[in-house]
């Protein structure tokens, strides 16, 4: 099955750690969307503490009946010429609803609940729902192009969402902005975050290298097969 060509692009400080609330104060932070938009990537992927963080409402979903979806399916809500796609294992974040520059569509597993899938139909937010206990994540890109017409897509984060993605050899590209500053504190995420402590290196070759005045500095890598 076809997927979008994947690239993960991350602004990090030189010790490589992703915090959001301290990269916003990084020298270079203005270059972040700039860099990203040149991905020519309209669609992109965050994970659920991300979007928990940034983009959904406070809370978790709630419903009196848990009946389980127990199958593959999607649903499309709307058209798009890119999308805000969400990894959100069991259906447990809230939205208002999907409508924006980028529609929500929510990467779920088959455990997901029945109530919540309808929470997300009413709102007019897409989803897909595969694997049995935890995201398919090559099944689901594969899902993105052949069923929402996805060709190019951006991993925006966090750690795990982009380990998830490298993990499952599913990254062409990993594209860095490092910002001019020093994070430092112990415990911190990083741009790939919670792989096993035996997992090889995965090997990377440079493909381009952009400097700015505020001595931030954007590297592109392609990853090796």
């Amino acid at each position: 099955m076809k997927r979008p060509y994947i690239i993960c692009h991350m602004m990090t400080s030189v010790d490589g750690r992703i915090d959001c609330a301290m990269t916003e104060h990084l020298p270079g932070v203005a270059e972040y969307y700039d860099t990203l938009d040149a991905l020519d990537a309209p669609t992109r992927v965050s994970g659920r503490v991300t979007a928990q963080l940034e983009m959904a409402w406070p809370g978790t979903f709630r419903s009196e009946t848990v009946t389980p979806l127990g199958r593959e399916a999607f649903s499309k809500a709307v058209d798009a010429g890119g999308y805000e796609v969400v990894t959100d294992t069991r259906g447990t974040l809230l939205w208002e609803n999907g409508a924006g520059e980028r529609p929500l569509l929510i990467l779920i597993c088959e455990q997901v609940s029945r109530e919540y899938l309808a929470y997300l139909d009413e709102r007019k937010i897409s989803w897909i729902a595969c694997g049995k206990e935890r995201i398919d994540l090559p099944r689901a890109c594969g899902i993105l192009t052949g069923e929402f017409g996805v060709g190019r897509m951006a991993v925006v984060g966090g750690g795990h969402v982009n380990a998830g993605f490298l993990a499952a050899r599913l990254l062409d590209e990993v594209s860095v902005l490092v910002g001019a500053g020093i994070d430092g504190r112990g415990g911190q995420p990083a741009v790939f975050d919670g792989l096993p402590e035996d997992r090889p290196v995965t090997r990377l070759r440079l493909s381009g290298v952009k400097q700015y005045g505020s001595g931030a500095v954007w590297l592109r890598y392609r990853v090796e097969r």
